[in-house]
């Protein structure tokens, strides 16, 4: 489905993002794998090798620019091009009530889920104009969308304005092939989820009484990274078990 595309995954270490860089190199791209620690990386480029795929790993954190200029001149020396980003790494930041939250505590949330997610853009849009194309996918959230929760008031507006941004992508390069769009998961059974007692308490957000495997994830992103979403853009997908359908 990605034969010879050419594809970011930010947030690669773990969870969603590792899941979807795995599926994207099985489905053909060549995937450039990005998250702040140099170690996880390095086995999960080892591990699509030895399904015969390519990849290689940048590490660096994605709120400084310079991570960003790095993942793209490495796409484009080492495979040419590039044709999709997965703009996934997150932070939940800090968990209490909106008046208890310092200022430095949000504007580093916002750095992390919203900054991040322009200096991405700004960086990957440029080297898809030269293909002609690109799908760009950001990871948001059902926080701050659907519902509220308690204490996430930070991370569920510096989600939120993903949705926005997607729109402005849109308005501004859909006609020359840049499709953008937010991926909207629910629960995710990764180390961002807590323990066994806050996964459960997740589950019963949901109309499917369970929270995702990170793969279901990435099979999502997969949709909007390839041909078969063509028509998507500027969208917000949500696949959160139907979390959005019962409130």
């Amino acid at each position: 489905m990605l034969n010879n595309k050419v594809a970011i995954v930010t947030g690669a270490s773990s969870g969603i993002g590792r899941a979807t860089a795995l599926l994207f190199a099985r489905e053909g791209a060549a995937v450039i794998v990005n998250a702040r620690n140099e170690e996880p990386l390095s086995g999960l480029v080892e591990e699509i090798g030895a399904g015969g795929g390519k990849a290689v790993a940048v590490a660096g954190d994605v709120a400084e620019e310079d991570t960003h200029r790095r993942l793209v001149e490495t796409a484009l020396a080492r495979f040419g091009g590039l044709d999709i980003a997965f703009n996934n790494a997150g932070t939940v930041g800090p968990y209490k009530p909106l008046a208890e939250v310092a200022l430095d505590e949000w504007q580093r949330t916002l750095t992390t889920n919203l900054t991040s997610a322009f200096l991405g853009a700004r960086s990957q849009i440029p080297a898809m104009l030269e293909r002609g194309a690109g799908s760009i996918i950001f990871t948001s959230t059902f926080v701050g969308t659907s519902v509220g929760i308690p204490g996430m008031a930070v991370y569920a507006a510096s989600k939120a304005g993903l949705a926005g941004l997607v729109k402005g992508i849109t308005a501004d390069y859909g006609a020359r092939g840049i499709r953008a769009n937010a991926l909207l998961p629910g629960g995710v059974d990764t180390p961002m989820a807590g323990d066994a007692a806050q996964k459960e308490w997740a589950a019963g957000l949901h109309a499917l009484k369970r929270i995702a495997r990170p793969e279901e994830i990435a099979s999502s992103a997969l949709f909007l990274a390839s041909p078969m979403a063509s028509f998507v853009a500027g969208a917000s997908l949500f696949a959160d078990g139907g979390n959005a359908a019962v409130k």
